[in-house]
């Protein structure tokens, strides 16, 4: 069973810089391609950022694009979102996500999800 564990949310400034990381455990990590999304109150579930297993292919949603650095450190277990800078609309809770067929570039196509973290950026 693979289990997913966001870290590194919580509240910051408008313009500051945030590392979000995911750890997986369970399956090995190279194995599944990993992604980031995002849900506020209200709102629909965000695709932000997929990375393939070998960390060779990302990808990045309009929204983000510019802001946002996906990597992985296959070793370690782990994929890191670093945001930078952070505006006001970045307001969310942040998921990790993995799937077991390749890179996808849309949420539904995801297996496995973590609890999510919390990012709130100040006005």
């Amino acid at each position: 069973q693979v289990q997913l564990r966001e870290s590194g949310g919580g509240l910051v400034q408008p313009g500051a810089s945030l590392r979000l990381t995911c750890v997986s455990s369970g399956r090995p990590v190279e194995s599944d391609a990993m992604a980031w999304c995002r849900q506020a109150p209200g709102k629909e579930r965000e695709f932000l950022s997929a990375i393939s297993g070998s960390g060779g292919i990302t990808y990045f949603a309009d929204s983000v694009k510019g802001r946002v650095t996906l990597t992985r450190d296959n070793a370690k277990n782990t994929v890191y979102l670093q945001m930078n800078p952070l505006k006001s609309e970045d307001t969310s809770v942040y998921y990790c996500a993995a799937q077991r067929e390749g890179l996808e570039v849309s949420w539904y196509k995801y297996d496995w999800w973590g609890q999510g973290t919390q990012v709130t950026v100040s006005s």
